[in-house]
């Protein structure tokens, strides 16, 4: 007989140990979804989405792990803890798996299955993990990949369908002398485990047809669920009963100390040899349960829920507590604005054609200084007349920062006041419309009230645009009177899908963005609108999609299109008689060829940060950080050199006092230290730091707490000047070199600074040791 034989060797392990990046990075991710547990060395170890904390038993103390310390960041499957190798492995969506040794110090990216090409990419998903004398049987969509915790490398792969066909394999055990194989589709298999040939699909037999949700052993009997929740005993001698049947679907099935835990996603169970059932939960006090993941053991359950981080509730009780890091209420934020020591983060959502359907009811969170407060939809729903659904941009107001407002693609203007929802702008309280879109078969649909773009001007109006509605400029005064503006009169906004991002110029001009009528520009003082365009001749834009505006400290209006860059140098301009200025975009210098910065990429978001450079935001391509002309990258983070967990950002926000500059991506938060700061009213706060420059740093130095425009000059003790600069902001870098010629050596250096008008000196002190 003719034997074929499909093998999947992975004889070169593939390992990288993954960058920690926790000197300038922080994140800030929501641990509240729980989707796989595990235990050893009085630990708990718990995977959210795409971080995982650890809580120790003893102390109660936690601690995260997330792509700042290395973390891939992609979405997490299953995790599992050796205690006989002190590693923690991790699993995800995408084939890739992480292992953290060391103390957690180093991570270890193993990238085998996620880059061999001949599996496809949607079955290349971890779903379990099993150890078994020194190895792990790794459970995947495409079959059983085998792994080395010793030497940390891949052994064979079983390919164990029919004809050596792949099939999504949920779980594993192994009862000796047979490893098992659950499918989700294909029936129970199994092999002799000692087999050195189980590459072989011939060697494994298909004992039990159906599919399965999960399977383990418990004594000398092995436990089965089926998709219709059963579960099933199987014996040595093969015979099958059915033992239990939910009524929620299951999730998990995990052994611990000769303990069965099966969780459901509306209870979880612990059962001992024989499946006598020892306890259960199906109600707890002050949560409605929803779980995904769950572990018994030390006569505690450990709940893995959807939306309240990990549980414990003691056997027998009702009574759970909660262990949930610090974090916000979601990991996928859309919209950010931050002030001094604080931080307001949307999670609502429209997609690329700012389509809000189906509509998302998510709660809000909020920063403060390093405490994060989250506002659930419940919350916001019972505090105010109406349902604050698709809440998709965050502004804050200057001059009360206690106040903030959120604006919804549906429901209309959400204030907030000292994290209190007080009020629902809508059309039952207010002059906002709601907008009916007729249908192709006649009759209209229900559009909401939807806004979008908000600025406050420096006299504290809020301005904002409402798409749909030919009076879609909107200004609420500080009084709270509405004001409405007739946009129509220069361009069809109801044909529009959206009017977008608005930002105001030093003069208080407004211009915002549209989907495809690009920038419209309007001044109040003449009620003049005006317009620029896509095209040579219409305004020069590269699409007509605007997706970010931004003015810059000379007040140059950045544009960020669906399409590329571009820069309005005289915005003001735009109302003078005449045809519409051009924007322009920056043609740089790449490898002696001239190229247009950011060609053809989609810009998220723009801000501009103490030092008048600018943070640019892309949907494909990570984070541009541009000199204040835009001539120099001064950084570029993406997922594959920086925490980023993807290169999706939404949106970006500055904290002008700490210079720290957040960064709103489709898979979590995450926080840079950066170093350009607003201008300071006087030069109190001048310092320096890191101070004192230890050897083996190679970084640059901040001088901080600088008044606009101010003149900073260093000398060495004996007076001679090896660094001047004018600072753009409240902050300049120096990189310990005398003018970029060499690095300064060992000593004492002054830092000399005086403000613009002369009026004002201050004199710091760095030492270097080289």
């Amino acid at each position: 007989m003719k034997r074929w034989i499909i093998a999947f060797l992975l004889l070169i392990p593939f390992l990288a140990i993954a960058q920690n990046f926790e000197d300038r990075w922080t994140g800030h991710f929501s641990y509240v979804s729980v989707k796989d547990i595990s235990q050893g060395d009085n630990k708990i170890f718990v995977g959210a989405e795409n971080a995982v904390f650890t809580y120790n038993l003893s102390t109660q103390k936690i601690k995260t792990l997330s792509t700042v310390n290395g973390l891939s960041g992609e979405f997490i499957t299953t995790i599992h803890y050796s205690e006989a190798f002190k590693l923690l492995i991790i699993g995800y969506e995408n084939g890739l798996i992480d292992i953290v040794k060391d103390g957690e110090e180093n991570i270890l990216k193993v990238v085998d299955i996620f880059e061999k090409q001949t599996i496809p990419p949607d079955r290349k998903r971890i779903n379990n993990f099993n150890e078994y004398n020194g190895k792990i049987y790794i459970a995947t969509e495409y079959g059983i990949s085998v792994y080395d915790l010793e030497r940390l490398e891949f052994g064979d792969t079983y390919f164990i369908g029919d004809g050596g066909s792949q099939i999504n394999i949920v779980q594993t055990t192994v009862q000796e002398p047979y490893i098992f194989a659950a499918s989700a589709g294909n029936g129970m298999r199994r092999a002799m485990v000692a087999d050195d040939n189980l590459i072989d699909y011939q060697n494994w037999t298909t004992i039990m047809g159906g599919g399965f949700r999960a399977m383990e052993k418990l004594g000398n009997e092995l436990y089965v669920s089926n998709r219709s929740n059963s579960i099933l005993r199987f014996t040595p001698q093969g015979n099958t009963t059915v033992v239990q049947t939910f009524s929620s679907e299951v999730q998990k099935f995990r052994l611990a100390a000769d303990l069965l835990t099966i969780t459901t996603k509306k209870g979880i169970y612990a059962y001992s040899d024989g499946f006598v059932q020892q306890s259960s939960v199906t109600n707890v006090l002050d949560f409605e349960l929803d779980l995904q993941s769950g572990y018994g053991f030390g006569n505690n359950f450990y709940l893995g829920t959807a939306e309240d981080g990990l549980l414990i509730v003691p056997f027998g009780s009702m009574q759970a507590t909660q262990v949930l890091p610090n974090g916000p209420i979601r990991n996928k934020p859309f919209a950010l604005d931050a002030t001094p020591g604080q931080l307001w983060v949307s999670f609502g959502e429209v997609d690329r054609d700012f389509n809000p359907y189906p509509l998302s009811e998510f709660g809000v969170s909020h920063l403060s200084d390093t405490l994060w407060t989250n506002i659930s939809y419940e919350d916001l729903d019972a505090s105010v007349a109406g349902k604050p659904s698709d809440l998709i941009k965050v502004t804050i107001n200057p001059q009360a920062p206690n106040e903030v407002y959120m604006s919804s693609f549906q429901a209309g203007l959400l204030k907030i006041v000292d994290d209190v929802p007080t009020v629902l702008y809508d059309d039952t309280n207010s002059p906002l419309e709601r907008v009916f879109l007729p249908l192709p078969g006649g009759g209209t649909a229900d559009a909401g009230i939807r806004l979008y773009g908000s600025q406050f001007d420096n006299q504290g109006n809020l301005w904002f645009v409402q798409s749909k509605l030919d009076e879609g400029l909107i200004k609420l005064t500080p009084n709270g009177q509405f004001q409405k503006t007739d946009v129509s009169v220069f361009f069809n906004p109801v044909s529009d899908l959206a009017l977008t991002k608005l930002a105001l110029s030093r003069e208080n001009y407004v211009f915002f963005g549209t989907y495809e009528n690009g920038v419209i520009g309007y001044n109040a003082n003449v009620n003049k609108f005006n317009k620029i365009g896509e095209g040579s001749g219409n305004g020069n834009l590269p699409s007509s999609s605007v997706r970010a505006l931004a003015f810059d400290s000379q007040n140059r209006l950045w544009i960020g299109t669906l399409k590329g860059l571009r820069i309005l140098y005289s915005p003001g301009s735009i109302f003078e008689d005449g045809s519409a200025p051009e924007s322009q975009a920056i043609i740089i210098l790449e490898n002696g060829v001239a190229q247009e910065l950011l060609y053809e990429q989609s810009i998220t978001s723009i801000k501009v940060d103490g030092s008048n450079n600018k943070w640019i935001a892309t949907a494909t391509s990570g984070v541009f950080y541009l000199s204040p002309n835009g001539q120099e990258t001064l950084l570029r983070f993406t997922k594959d050199n920086s925490p980023l967990p993807t290169n999706n950002v939404q949106d970006i926000a500055i904290d002008p006092f700490t210079g720290v500059v957040y960064f709103a991506t489709t898979q979590g938060l995450v926080a840079y230290k950066g170093s350009a700061t607003a201008p300071s009213d006087n030069l109190e706060n001048v310092h320096a730091f890191p101070n004192p420059v230890r050897p083996g740093f190679y970084g640059n130095v901040t001088i901080d707490g600088l008044t606009a425009r101010a003149n900073v000059k260093i000398t060495d003790i004996n007076g001679s000047l090896v660094f001047e600069e004018t600072s753009e902001g409240g902050s300049v870098l120096w990189d310990t070199t005398a003018f970029g010629k060499y690095k300064v050596r060992s000593g004492v250096y002054l830092v000399l600074v005086t403000t613009d008008d002369n009026l004002e000196t201050k004199v710091s002190k760095i030492m270097i040791i080289r």
